[in-house]
């Protein structure tokens, strides 16, 4: 499926909201990395909430006529009524375990979705100095040493040694049954949605995922994905969408892959 067209300027506003987020985000690591822990067990930091909080004012000021959903707001009781089928997805610091160990590999991610769609998606590495952007104009990379300048990117193509993707923190037993059933055996493990970005950078062929994700974890990297020319989809082979209301914003297990 192609993306849906969007205005180039939404693209834009998107991509400096999501640096002034990892500005915010890095001003914080520089003093502190100490977690607490929500609810359900997951952890979240300082950084978390200064970053959506900012993504939300700008957002507001932005696009007001447009709701979002936000990991932590959702986390704190406040999640708006869908009655429209556009929305933003937010995840304000995603692998936050990662950001506490001290690892490079966590992103701000914000995703425009139209329909069940993610029809446009920012994933900003801001430890990395890497930016990802997709849309129906096609996918591509910033390196943060030339902001200026948007590399396109596209997925790999179809090739006998198949590289796989994993998550840093919650590999699973099903996961390496996959693998194990699909003969994989090269695998490169990296936390937050930068799997996606790899595999729309030609990097991977797949990512298994099984176990819980939330649309905020995947909405974005799966946006640069498919504008790339990569697909994700559920086990029973459907694309996977998003605005699940009744199951609070649960995926279900899926497959990314570099082709559709």
């Amino acid at each position: 499926m192609q993306p849906k067209s969007v205005p180039p300027a939404l693209i834009d506003t998107l991509e400096a909201i999501a640096r002034e987020a990892g500005r915010i985000i890095l001003q914080i690591a520089a003093r502190t990395t100490g977690a607490d822990e929500k609810q359900d067990g997951s952890p979240v930091t300082e950084a978390d909430l200064a970053a959506e909080q900012i993504i939300l004012a700008r957002l507001a000021e932005a696009f007001p006529q447009i709701p979002v959903v936000a990991e932590e707001s959702v986390a704190a009781g406040r999640t708006p009524t869908l009655t429209e089928a556009h929305f933003f997805l937010v995840d304000p610091l995603d692998g936050t375990r990662e950001f506490v160990a001290g690892h490079s590999d966590y992103t701000v991610n914000i995703a425009l979705i139209d329909d069940g769609v993610p029809v446009a998606g920012v994933v900003h590495a801001p430890a990395r100095g890497e930016t990802y952007l997709g849309s129906a104009n096609g996918a591509c990379f910033i390196d943060e040493t030339n902001p200026g300048e948007r590399h396109p990117i596209k997925v790999k193509p179809s090739s006998s040694k198949v590289v796989a993707l994993a998550s840093r923190s919650h590999r699973t037993r099903e996961t390496d049954d996959y693998l194990a059933a699909e003969g994989i055996t090269d695998c490169l493990s990296v936390g937050s949605s930068l799997k996606f970005c790899m595999m729309a950078k030609g990097l991977a062929d797949v990512y298994p995922r099984f176990g819980r994700t939330m649309e905020w974890d995947t909405a974005a990297g799966d946006a640069v994905l498919r504008a790339a020319g990569g697909s994700t989809k559920t086990i029973n082979g459907e694309p996977l969408r998003y605005g699940n209301c009744a199951k609070h914003f649960v995926n279900p297990d899926f497959i990314a892959r570099a082709q559709r």
